[in-house]
């Protein structure tokens, strides 16, 4: 069993993220209850977090999916 606080980030990175370590993790379970989508650098987990409101975070992920930017 986890221990885990409802309100602890829960963070994942995309499965799309082998290269070479240059990765972000997201933890879309404070969306509900706090409004906000904090990131941070996968190689430095305790590094720094950046926290986006819920809804720029969407219109961010609805720009790079429509882009053609690689993914």
């Amino acid at each position: 069993m986890t221990t885990e606080s409802p309100e602890s980030p829960r963070w994942f990175k995309s499965s799309f993220s082998e290269n070479g370590g240059a990765c972000i993790e997201v933890a879309n379970n404070l969306v509900a209850s706090r409004g906000v989508v904090p990131v941070r650098d996968s190689k430095a987990l305790k590094g720094p977090v950046l926290s986006f409101p819920a809804s720029s975070f969407s219109v961010f992920i609805a720009g790079v999916m429509a882009s053609s930017l690689p993914r």
